[in-house]
Formats: structure tokens, C-alpha cells, sequence
């Protein structure tokens, strides 16, 4: 099935929507790595934001002082948690278990 061409105003627009997505994920990284937001807080901006929601947990881990690739895969391996999943797509359980970990680095 191809996709319809899109106008030029059309394309203008998804350019502009996915570079504010791409600037709210980004101030949120730098907030959440300097601690002046908690994981909470990204959870429930993750409620109402869907450039948020669809945020990789694992950039979300590199973020933080100190942690890297390897460092946030381990992590999420250990909690059970897929390095694909994405902010908006935690469980409840994942949630809880990533929240707990984040509490005893702090």
C-alpha cells in the first residue's frame, strides 16, 4: 500500500510537530540527568505528552551522570526490562522496579 504525497504545508507541519517532540525530549533528558526532575515526574509527563510517552527508557538511563550504554543495558536487563521499550509503554511492575533502582542510585 503506498503512501499519499504530502503537500509541501503538510510536510512543513510534521517537521515542525516532530522538531518540538525532538525538543521536549531533549529538556527532559537534560532536567532528569541534572536532578531537577524525578522519575515520577517523567512518568506522569509521559501521561500527557506523547513525544515524552515515546521516549526510549534506555536514553532515558544514559541521561543520568555516570551511566552509558552499557551501563543503562545492564540495568534494564537486570529489571527484566526490553532496551526497545519505551516510557509510555512501562508496566506497572516495570515501573516500580525501574523507580526502586533510580531511588537507591540517588
Amino acid at each position: 500500500m503506498a503512501l499519499r504525497e504530502l503537500s509541501k504545508e503538510e510536510r512543513d507541519i510534521a517537521r515542525q510537530k516532530a522538531l518540538a517532540a525532538r525538543i521536549e525530549r531533549a529538556e527532559l533528558k537534560e532536567a532528569f540527568g541534572s536532578g531537577r526532575i524525578s522519575f515520577e515526574d517523567v512518568l506522569v509527563k509521559a501521561s500527557t505528552s506523547e513525544a515524552v510517552a515515546r521516549l526510549k527508557t534506555v536514553e532515558l538511563l544514559e541521561a543520568l551522570p555516570g551511566v552509558g550504554k552499557v551501563t543503562a543495558a545492564r540495568t534494564l536487563e537486570a529489571l527484566g526490562i526490553s532496551e526497545n521499550r519505551r516510557i509510555g509503554g512501562l508496566g506497572i511492575k516495570q515501573r516500580t522496579a525501574l523507580a526502586k533502582h533510580l531511588a537507591e542510585l540517588a
